[in-house]
């Protein structure tokens, strides 16, 4: 694999509304990278409030990760692929489970969602991303550009937590917050967009039932998520909202599969085309369903080598967006081959008709059996004060 040497900083995004959540040092071992997001239920906590704070305001305002229109251009074949290895797989959770009759719509997967954080810039942001199988059922699959700040050099992008099945700045299963990120090696240090893809373990969700005012010795003495201004104190009213794959279920995830195969690829797509026309709003999830490139696509402006293609005529939001294999409309499941990494235009109208994404091979495994055997724990206790 090819590296990239482009200028990867250290330091983590203290914003002034929140400071918890922050990254420590990553570490690696092999081919994958590892950075803790919240450390403690303390910092969870807050993360998760920020987000929900003023009935989920932060949310409704986040807008796209948006991509420069210059760094929107067209790929070109690269060749063949080279598997190296068997092909592989992870069953999805719920694959056990009977799979109802036939139905003609599209029914999207409840394991998809938006991941939330704040950029480098400190302005609110949103990528795609879904649920998928772990071991312990809660892990996030999403593009490593979501994860990690690669526009300011920075380690993390902060305050990082996924909303399955967003709708419309609604959580109806609960916030979930980021514990620690898995990346390829190459991606964490040298942004390799070959490599653009993460798995991050979240904790059990949290659900917000309301604010209620309380005393000042009531206050003190609660340990959940609390806020007080104007001389009055208040506590947010909370709960344990499950392990996200208990929830939602989670994909599949497959690496080494043949090219040139069908998929459908999924995500919340809102930003403009290169022409400045905006045809999405973000609020409800899209989806594309065609065959991949059968060779091997290239991004030049982005030193991208060994992608796959995918006709698809959507706009920034989509990225980080599960490329779903053998999708079953009745279960609403099917095997994570691919994330949504770029946005191309191959016929030269400022359209974007293209998107792209990094081939999952034996690497690639590697990235996501580190992160599904690794345990998050919850949150809140069944009182909503902070779990030990």
């Amino acid at each position: 694999m090819k590296r990239i040497l482009l200028p990867a900083g250290g330091a983590v995004l203290a914003t002034g509304l929140l400071a918890a959540g922050l990254a420590g040092t990553a570490q690696a071992q092999g081919d994958v990278a590892t950075d803790p997001m919240a450390r403690t239920t303390q910092q969870a906590s807050s993360v998760a409030s920020f987000w929900a704070a003023s009935n989920f305001a932060a949310l409704r305002s986040a807008t796209a990760y948006t991509w420069d229109a210059k760094e929107v251009r067209k790929v070109v074949s690269k060749g063949g692929y080279s598997p190296d290895g068997n092909p592989g797989s992870a069953t999805p959770i719920g694959e056990e489970k009977k799979a109802p009759g036939k139905v003609q719509n599209v029914n999207m997967p409840k394991t998809l969602g938006k991941v939330f954080f704040v950029d480098g810039q400190g302005k609110f942001r949103y990528c795609s991303a879904t649920s998928i199988q772990s071991n312990y059922r809660n892990l996030v699959a999403t593009a490593g550009h979501c994860v990690y700040d690669t526009d300011s050099n920075k380690d993390l992008l902060n305050n990082w937590v996924f909303v399955p099945a967003y709708y419309e700045g609604k959580a109806p299963f609960g916030i979930f917050v980021g514990k620690q990120a898995f990346t390829h090696y190459d991606f964490d240090t040298y942004e390799d967009y070959d490599r653009d893809y993460a798995f991050v373990t979240v904790y059990n969700g949290i659900s917000f039932n309301g604010v209620k005012q309380v005393d000042r010795k009531d206050y003190d003495r609660f340990v959940g998520p609390k806020r007080n201004w104007g001389g009055r104190y208040y506590i947010l009213l909370s709960k344990d909202a499950g392990r996200l794959g208990d929830v939602v279920g989670g994909q599949g995830v497959a690496w080494n599969q043949p090219t040139g195969k069908p998929v459908r690829a999924f995500g919340y797509p809102a930003g403009p085309h290169p022409d400045g026309n905006k045809p999405y709003s973000g609020v409800t999830p899209k989806w594309c369903y065609n065959k991949t490139t059968a060779k091997a696509v290239g991004a030049p402006w982005l030193k991208i080598e060994e992608h796959i293609g995918l006709k698809c005529a959507v706009t920034p939001g989509f990225d980080g967006g599960p490329w779903l294999s053998n999708y079953s409309n009745g279960k609403r499941l099917g095997y994570v081959n691919g994330v949504t990494s770029t946005f191309a235009d191959q016929d030269g109208n400022d359209r974007i008709d293209y998107i792209t994404s990094p081939y999952f091979d034996g690497e690639t495994a590697a990235v996501y059996n580190s992160a599904k055997n690794v345990w998050s724990g919850k949150i809140v206790g069944p009182n909503g004060e902070l779990y030990k």
